[in-house]
C-alpha cells in the first residue's frame, strides 16, 4: 500500500509541474493558444480552470504525503542495523582500550632535543 502512496505522489507531482509551467504569470499561458473567437471557454474562463486543477494538485499533494507518513512500514527488530550488530559487543563497553605503543627512538631524540636546547640556553 505505501509503495502505491508513493507512485500516487510522484504522479500528482509530475501534473502539478505541468500545470504550473503551462500557467504564465502575466495572464496569458494556455490561454494564448486557444485565442479563437469560437472558443468554448473565454481566457479568464481557462486560466481559473487550471488555477483549480494547481490548488486541487496541491491539497492532493499533502494529503498523499500525510497519508504516505501514517502508513511508513516500522519492522522494530528486523532492521539492517539491528541485524548487523554483533550482540557479544556491548558487554566490552567498560573493557579499556590497549595502550598505545610509542616510539622510543622518538622519545629519546625529543628528551635529547629539550636537553640541548636547554644547555644552549644557558
Amino acid at each position: 500500500m505505501y509503495a502505491f502512496i508513493v507512485i500516487l505522489i510522484l504522479l500528482v507531482c509530475l501534473f502539478l509541474a505541468v500545470a504550473v509551467l503551462v500557467q504564465n504569470s502575466k495572464g496569458g499561458g494556455l490561454a494564448a493558444n486557444f485565442s479563437a473567437p469560437n472558443q468554448i471557454m473565454g481566457v479568464r474562463k481557462t486560466t481559473e480552470t487550471i488555477e483549480k486543477i494547481t490548488w486541487g494538485l496541491a491539497i492532493a499533494l499533502v494529503v498523499l504525503s500525510l497519508i504516505a507518513t501514517m502508513l511508513i512500514p516500522r519492522h522494530a527488530n528486523d532492521t539492517e542495523i539491528s541485524t548487523g550488530i554483533d550482540p557479544n559487543a556491548a558487554m566490552n563497553v567498560n573493557a579499556t582500550p590497549a595502550p598505545a605503543a610509542t616510539a622510543p627512538a622518538a622519545t629519546e631524540a625529543a628528551a635529547e632535543a629539550a636537553e640541548a636546547t636547554e644547555a644552549a640556553a644557558e
